[in-house]
C-alpha cells in the first residue's frame, strides 16, 4: 500500500501518542529486533522504533533495511525514532479510518 501525504500525516498524528514497542540498541538491527517488530505490529498496524543512543546504527539505513525485511511502510522518521506501518486485513484497527483519507 503506497500511503499518500495525507495518509502519512494521519498516520503521525496517530503515532504522537504512542511509545516505542521496539528500540535497537548497541547490537544494531538483529533477526530479533525484525522479529519484534512484526509481532507487534501484526496487532497494532503502527508502531513506533526508538533507536537507542549507544547503537551507532545510521537511522535512514536501519529504517530501509527495516521496511524491506518486515514488508512494513515507512511512514516517517523524527529524530531517532521510526513509525511504520503495516495493514492488517484480517484485523484491521487504524485502516478503516486510513482509507476514508
Amino acid at each position: 500500500m503506497k500511503l499518500t501525504s495525507k495518509q502519512r500525516a494521519f498516520l503521525r498524528k496517530e503515532a504522537h501518542s504512542m511509545d516505542a514497542m521496539v528500540r535497537i540498541g548497541k547490537d544494531g538491527l538483529t533477526e530479533n529486533v525484525v522479529k519484534s517488530l512484526l509481532d507487534a505490529i501484526d496487532s497494532r498496524e503502527l508502531i513506533k522504533v526508538k533507536i537507542l543512543q549507544n547503537s551507532e546504527v545510521e537511522k535512514r539505513e536501519v529504517a530501509d533495511e527495516l521496511a524491506l525485511r518486515s514488508g512494513c511502510e515507512l511512514v516517517a522518521i523524527i529524530g531517532r525514532t521510526l513509525i511504520f506501518f503495516k495493514e492488517n486485513e484480517d484485523k484491521p484497527v487504524i485502516s478503516h479510518e486510513l482509507r476514508r483519507i
